[in-house]
């Protein structure tokens, strides 16, 4: 083995353990949107082929499909929290002086955290309700809960992701968006 300093990709600016829980979730968010968005683009060309090859569609395509979406999804949720790339309202936060954005920026990521934790515990009741249910998949005939595994998997690393961000702008002394992405704008950006 090589002592190679940890890839930029996955490497955080958080020190200690909050550190390796950041490249952690980094690494599982790599993982699942590249497996995801992998297996789909493979398992809808396979299904062209067959279709227009062999004229005969894979039965569980759509299904499969189906299931890489939600893994998409979910798993992209806190992609997009971690590159600071999510949907801000932030009209009342930009009309701020600086020296409140700070404690604003610490609330609004505690508070979406905490929405995402509850969202994570109301997703995982509902698999436990699925589960009970005892329903399968018509095609594949795996129970339809495995396919929604990825929901509270994707809110709990959402979570994760904001708390850390609040964490880092309690430690630190500028302003982040995320654990690596500071507040402010593009210079190409223009308001309208």
């Amino acid at each position: 083995m090589t002592d190679q300093p940890q890839s930029s990709e996955h490497a955080s600016s958080l020190p200690g353990f909050l550190g390796t829980i950041d490249s952690l979730i980094s690494r599982i968010e790599s993982a699942m949107l590249a497996v995801g968005v992998l297996l789909m683009a493979a398992n809808t060309i396979a299904n062209v082929v067959g279709r227009f090859v062999f004229q005969s569609s894979i039965f569980f395509s759509e299904e499969l499909n189906r299931i890489l979406i939600i893994l998409i999804t979910f798993a992209g949720i806190s992609y997009a929290a971690r590159q600071g790339r999510h949907i801000r309202m932030s009209a009342i936060y930009d009309a701020l002086p600086p020296p409140m954005r700070k404690p604003m920026m610490i609330a609004i990521a505690l508070i979406t955290a905490a929405f995402m934790f509850a969202l994570c515990w109301y997703s995982y009741g509902y698999i436990v309700t699925q589960a009970g249910r005892g329903r399968v998949l018509p095609a594949l005939q795996i129970p339809v809960w495995w396919t929604l595994i990825w929901v509270p998997v994707g809110f709990f690393m959402t979570g994760m992701q904001y708390l850390l961000t609040a964490i880092k702008n309690v430690r630190e002394k500028d302003i982040y968006l995320s654990t690596n992405v500071l507040e402010g704008y593009a210079a190409d950006e223009q308001e309208i």
